[in-house]
């Protein structure tokens, strides 16, 4: 999956803005940052990628597209905006490049639809926050080498606490009568989800 300028040129100048090589490149290196060990480019790509697969589904494509490319924008473990920080972002960015206030002001709603703390209010929120959360149901492989990459990114925390603190989160997904809206996303990954957080949660203790 590329995350090349070439592809960031499409979605910008889909929604008639004029595209920014710099901030291309910085928010790579965000993703980058060596903080980082799951949100990184490695999740952008394979959110871009699972977007490809279900495009027809998002109302305004282009707008969801530079949404994912700004949802972990910002990512530190230790302040609890990050996403009301990358939406702030996002919204600045597209009003810079020319975009129209309220495509700008639909772009940072859906960056703060990944918060995950309340439902989404639009089919393209919930296709969004369905993208972000299909690792939950990856192949059992990549969902343990992302709860690893999780306890990277928490490794200050002690280990008695984070198992606590990670099985309640693991929880409340499966506790959730639903984990996708998106009905195609629900028939491919809610089954595996679930197999997935049972098995995390166990082996949690």
């Amino acid at each position: 999956m590329s995350l090349d300028r070439i592809r960031w040129r499409a979605a910008w100048q889909a929604l008639v803005a004029t595209p920014s090589g710099a901030l291309h490149a910085e928010l790579l290196a965000r993703y980058a940052e060596p903080h980082r060990a799951y949100h990184t480019p490695q999740h952008l790509a394979e959110c871009l990628a699972l977007f490809d697969e279900f495009r027809a589904l998002a109302q305004r494509p282009a707008e969801v597209e530079i949404a994912l490319w700004f949802h972990d924008a910002v990512y530190d473990v230790h302040r609890h905006d990050n996403e009301a920080v990358s939406a702030d972002w996002a919204r600045t960015a597209l009003l810079a490049a020319g975009d129209a206030p309220d495509a700008a002001e639909r772009v940072a709603a859906l960056v703060l639809a990944t918060r995950h703390s309340v439902a989404p209010t639009t089919p393209d929120e919930q296709l969004l926050v369905d993208i972000d959360l299909a690792i939950l149901g990856a192949a059992p492989a990549r969902f343990a080498e992302y709860e690893a990459q999780i306890r990277v990114e928490y490794g200050f925390v002690p280990p008695a606490v984070f198992q606590e603190k990670r099985g309640a989160i693991l929880a409340g997904f499966l506790a959730r009568p639903v984990l996708y809206g998106t009905p195609a996303l629900r028939e491919r990954f809610e089954a595996v989800a679930r197999a997935n957080l049972r098995q995390a949660i166990a082996d949690l203790g």
